[in-house]
């Protein structure tokens, strides 16, 4: 795997899918695509924050087309919103063939990461100021997500008792 260091919100993974990555029908497995968008996010994340970080939530996970054996993935993390110490990140995954460079969006999703300190408690992160038209909008649309979540815990923890 390659990590492109070029902006400090944006993470990039190249690698080829390998035999051991396919589920029964001969496709990439949706687990082994979720574990690497976990791990380019982590990437991006600590990248960010200067800290170890863990995973808060993964919303919207789409699967868009399959990917196949030999094709080249490329995974795009980058971060669209920060809170106090949350990352919240906007992750594109793309396959295609490697010979001709021609790729297709596979997967998108949010991912929230907290960064942590030494003692596992939640430490401050950089803020994060969008800067395109584009930047904008996923904010918006990650503070979207970001509220619903918190909306869900509630409606969870309120009408089925979950703590």
């Amino acid at each position: 795997m390659t990590t492109d260091n070029t902006t400090s919100n944006t993470v990039e993974f190249r690698f080829l899918a390998e035999p051991t990555d396919v589920n029964f029908g001969g496709k990439v497995h949706g687990g082994m695509v979720m574990k690497w968008i976990d791990q380019a996010s982590y990437a991006c994340a600590a990248q960010w924050s200067k800290h170890y970080c863990v995973t808060v939530s993964a919303n919207a996970i789409r699967f868009i087309r399959p990917i196949l054996v030999g094709q080249l993935i490329s995974l795009t993390a980058r971060i669209v919103h920060t809170g106090k110490s949350s990352m919240h990140i906007y992750v594109v995954v793309k396959a295609g063939d490697p010979k001709t460079g021609k790729q297709a969006v596979t997967n998108r999703c949010f991912i929230t990461f907290m960064a942590v300190d030494d003692t596992g408690y939640p430490t401050p992160v950089p803020a994060y100021t969008a800067q395109t038209e584009e930047d904008k909008q996923l904010e918006k649309v990650a503070i979207q997500a970001k509220d619903f979540a918190k909306k869900l815990d509630s409606e969870f923890e309120d009408k089925l008792g979950w703590k």
